[in-house]
């Protein structure tokens, strides 16, 4: 995207508008698009360095997130003054998975879209743009481009680039060997092992006088520097059809590794022992079983299917109308995972809060514990609407499910989570059109929310999400050239700078039907809830197509609810309330409408009722339930979700989430402990709250 520039001149662009005090806002995009050039210049002078080193450590007098995003920058300065050209080195390596003997970091880019939102002809223009650079990938051309790039960064002036240039283009199986001595080289100036930096550049200067006189190229002892590209990433594009495709794909990047045998020895990874219940902190009870034992009897769920090209069939993803098969024993965690895992908490959420707490999280934890190195990195980059990021809680979810139970991808894989919005096309939106509030009409609330509060997210990734859908118009017939992979570069730019976390609380809900022999089922959303009752809406439409001019009997005016929850407040105060009143439906929404709302709350709105029937028009709360005393039903929807579907609904109840690794080590203290219940030890510093983090550029922006 950026190629060699005069770095001089973009810090001096970039000082003049940070010194400005009326554009606070601008400094982290100003500061990434700086870093990044940096990351792809050839050599920018010890000077230069200094000076961006120094205003990066200025940041961390201003709050979050500007501190946040300026300790990392000044930590990545001080390495890169070290030892320059580490993070280029580091990057291609990890993202290229280039075989070395110094950095077993592996790092790759999972792409799911959700095929609710994308056509198959869209799916087939984007998949080719984001997976071409695959064509144009040769690892010898990379292990060059890390050689030229590491002597020019460390050699500066001292290095003939197009005489280094031509040296590497007429080697073949020497060039990694050179590559293993570069590394071992750098490697010695950086952490436990720094050294001389003269000696290291003595080093790196014989290497280049080394590849110089082995191909017999003239020796000159300065000259004009080679511009080194940046590939992008090894990424992978994914039509969405199943949520446990993407835990396939994870255990697939790790058998591909170096280090697949060893790990995959004892123990495989199969999707079908992921656990079937949602409450962690739910009895279970054993019941008859009277199915035939074959799976084709089994009955699937109400919702309908929805069919789309090339035959295959979204089906709602709802398992607890689904018997399935898991065989062997249940194994408890040993007490190492379990801390592990405890741990794992920790880093991500920081100290204990209570569900009702009004607070925004963003950025990196405030815990200060060491956070375990991991060789591989999975980037997951969602694209879709609000449907697709409820999918993504639901499957991470089932993931933290199943590893507080037996570790596996949590202990291998770092796992990073970002999201692209993109609106659902007219031609492949659901056939069934639904009467819901007007608050809904966002389908891509959650990008909204993103864009809001963090203005280089809507500048770029927004923007880029908005002109997705007119690919498949304006792609030539032609192949994919690497100089016209536009979506791949804004993603690749994403994924490389987008490290600031913003958390979104994942809910449980369960749900009750009127139907007693069915059993109530146990979900998660994070964006929106749908409650609606049909039959009052139709008899309401045609009651005044039919009477005009008339008030309208009660008993039209909506089912009777019951609806209590718990009130919270910013002194972190719950008040138990509760009322009744009729209505047709309420949009309940986990997101916020603007930044000066609380991003730990519900926002619960009726819809057809009178002020003076309620108290508040908007209910905050993150506790409730509600039920139908005259035993009608209504419809619940989660996510905006078709496949997500509930009919037939009595009651429900909606909480925070709870995350898994908080019952694990609650439940290893009750064995030993009197009093349980309460927490003690580590456990009271510990989150109970479950969240799904979608990296951003900068986090919050107040």
């Amino acid at each position: 995207m950026i190629g060699w520039i005069d770095s001089k001149h973009v810090f001096s662009c970039f000082h003049i508008q940070a010194e400005r005090t009326d554009c606070k806002n601008h400094l982290i995009p100003l500061l990434n698009t700086l870093i990044y050039a940096m990351m792809q210049t050839v050599y920018i002078p010890d000077d230069l360095y200094k000076r961006v080193y120094d205003f990066c450590k200025r940041l961390l007098t201003l709050p979050q997130p500007y501190c946040t995003v300026g300790l990392s920058y000044a930590g990545q300065m001080k390495a890169e003054r070290l030892a320059p050209g580490l993070l280029y080195q580091k990057m291609i390596i990890a993202e290229q998975n280039l075989k070395n003997e110094h950095y077993p970091q592996q790092e790759r880019v999972f792409v799911f879209a959700d095929p609710a939102v994308f056509s198959e002809s869209l799916s087939t223009v984007l998949k080719a743009d984001i997976e071409a650079q695959g064509m144009f990938r040769n690892p010898l051309s990379l292990m060059r481009c890390v050689v030229q790039h590491s002597l020019q960064a460390a050699l500066g002036e001292d290095c003939h680039g197009p005489s280094l240039n031509d040296a590497l283009q007429e080697m073949d199986q020497d060039v990694e060997s050179y590559l293993n001595e570069v590394l071992a080289t750098v490697d010695q100036s950086t952490g436990s092992n720094r050294g001389d930096r003269g000696q290291t550049r003595q080093k790196l200067q014989e290497l280049y006088l080394q590849i110089l006189s082995n191909t017999k190229k003239g020796l000159l002892s300065s000259g004009s520097l080679c511009d080194v590209p940046l590939p992008n990433p090894e990424m992978s594009f994914h039509l969405w059809w199943e949520e446990e495709e993407i835990w396939r794909e994870l255990a697939k990047f790790i058998r591909s590794g170096s280090f697949s045998e060893s790990l995959m020895s004892s123990e495989d990874f199969y999707m079908s022992y992921l656990p079937t219940d949602l409450n962690s902190d739910m009895p279970r009870y054993s019941v008859m079983s009277t199915d035939s034992g074959i799976e084709r009897d089994i009955q699937g769920t109400e919702a309908s299917d929805m069919e789309f090209p090339g035959g295959k069939t979204l089906k709602p993803e709802i398992t607890s109308g689904r018997l399935s098969r898991r065989g062997g024993i249940k194994l408890k965690p040993s007490v190492t995972e379990s801390m592990a895992l405890m741990q794992d908490v920790l880093e991500e959420t920081g100290t204990a809060g209570s569900s009702g707490t009004l607070q925004r999280r963003a950025g990196n934890s405030s815990t200060t514990l060491p956070k375990e190195e991991r060789d591989y990195t999975a980037k997951i980059v969602v694209m879709g609407d609000d449907r697709a990021v409820g999918r993504l809680a639901r499957a991470y979810y089932w993931l933290r499910k199943r590893e507080a139970r037996r570790r596996f991808l949590t202990t291998k894989v770092n796992l990073q989570m970002y999201y692209i919005p993109v609106a659902r096309q007219s031609s492949t939106a659901s056939p069934v059109k639904e009467n819901v509030p007007s608050t809904s009409n966002n389908f891509c609330a959650l990008g909204s929310y993103l864009g809001m509060v963090d203005p280089w997210y809507d500048c770029n990734i927004c923007s880029l999400g908005q002109m997705i859908p007119d690919l498949a118009k304006t792609s030539g017939t032609g192949k994919p050239q690497e100089s016209d992979l536009f979506s791949a570069d804004v993603i690749s730019y994403y994924v490389r700078m987008g490290q600031q976390p913003v958390y979104f609380n994942i809910f449980y809900i369960k749900i009750y039907f009127s139907n007693k022999s069915k059993e109530p089922v146990e979900e998660v959303f994070v964006t929106d809830l749908e409650v609606d009752f049909p039959e009052f809406r139709m008899a309401q439409a045609a009651y005044k197509d039919t009477v005009k001019q008339k008030k309208m009997p009660a008993e039209l005016c909506g089912a009777l609810i019951s609806f209590s929850y718990l009130k919270v407040s910013l002194s972190n105060r719950e008040v138990e309330k509760g009322f009744s009143l009729r209505t047709t439906g309420a949009q309940i929404s986990a997101i916020p409408q603007n930044k000066t709302e609380d991003l730990n709350c519900l926002t619960v709105t009726f819809s057809d009722t009178k002020p003076k029937n309620i108290t508040e028009t908007k209910i905050r709360t993150c506790n409730f339930k509600l039920k139908t005393p005259d035993k009608s039903t209504f419809t619940v929807r989660l996510d905006k979700d078709f496949r997500r579907k509930f009919m037939n609904v009595e009651s429900i109840e909606v909480a925070p989430c709870r995350d898994p690794g908080y019952y694990i080590q609650k439940s290893l203290k009750s064995k030993f402990m009197a009093g349980g219940d309460s927490d003690t030890g580590l456990s009271k510093y510990m989150s109970k709250g479950f969240t799904l983090p979608i990296n951003t550029f900068a986090g919050i922006i107040d």
